[in-house]
């Protein structure tokens, strides 16, 4: 099983070592969100700067710049694993892979690690210009980092997962969906606001979301204030679960796949 995930692993990870436009498209997306809520952030912080009470504009400076920072760990990742599943699809490979051992949770193992390798290639770039042009570093979070990460990590993957069933389910032309399916939780994760900011009826909606959660933590750790075990476990209880039910969904999407011939037979 090892062996397998690891060829898998492999073959991604060579067909992004010899492309550099495939690089290139990993670091701009996220470079160029983070230049232009950069600079927001900066004249919030000159606004701020006269007072020298106005910590919430120099506070909300450095949320637009945290926020922004890990919204796209998430994004990159869910797009990462989307687009590894597609070029299979794209590339007519599937039939070859499953006419060998390789089991669909091995072959989605192997995407979330590539997803995984992904995402570090465009956020590290990302937080070395964060930290040279903004003063600011995402590892100021301390231990809190992790879990934003872990949580937002894991929501990209079972969301990839849905996505992927609903592909195999109804085809390619369910395959925009790859691109802006995360998107439809942006406003409702609460990323550069707080939950308070929401309608009372959309909080409800909001919090049944792990991001939001992350995010809320993230400006608590931001604010210097405790580190917040109600945020994480709530985060951890619906990942668990919405990892669960994707899995369940994407097995299912397989076997209708493999049953009505759709491996073979890519199409709109």
């Amino acid at each position: 099983m090892i062996r397998r995930i690891y060829a898998m692993i492999l073959r991604h990870w060579f067909l992004l070592r010899g492309s550099w436009p495939r690089v290139l498209e990993l670091i701009y997306w996220p470079t160029v969100n983070l230049l232009v809520w950069g600079f927001m952030s900066v004249y919030l912080g000159q606004m701020a700067a006269p007072d020298s009470t106005s910590t919430k504009l120099a506070l909300a400076a450095s949320v637009l710049i945290g926020g922004v920072l890990l919204w796209e760990v998430m994004v990159r990742t869910q797009i990462s694993m989307a687009l590894g599943f597609l070029e299979e699809f794209w590339s007519r490979n599937l039939g070859h892979l499953f006419v060998s051992p390789l089991s669909p949770g091995e072959w989605q193992s192997a995407l979330m690690v590539v997803s995984f390798l992904r995402m570090l290639v465009a956020m590290i770039p990302t937080m070395l210009i964060a930290w040279i042009f903004y003063h600011f570093s995402i590892f100021s979070l301390g231990f809190s980092l992790i879990w934003f990460f872990m949580h937002l990590m894991i929501m990209g993957w079972w969301l990839s997962l849905a996505i992927s069933a609903l592909i195999l389910r109804h085809g390619m032309g369910a395959e925009a969906f790859a691109r802006i399916g995360l998107f439809i939780f942006a406003p409702v994760s609460c990323i550069y606001y707080p939950l308070t900011v929401l309608p009372g009826w959309l909080q409800s909606v909001a919090l049944a979301l792990p991001s939001t959660h992350v995010f809320e933590g993230m400006r608590g750790a931001l604010a210097n204030q405790p580190f917040s075990w109600d945020h994480f476990l709530s985060a951890s209880g619906l990942n668990l679960l919405y990892m669960i039910l994707a899995f369940w969904v994407f097995r299912r999407g397989f076997a209708f796949a493999r049953r009505t011939g759709k491996l073979y037979q890519v199409g709109e």
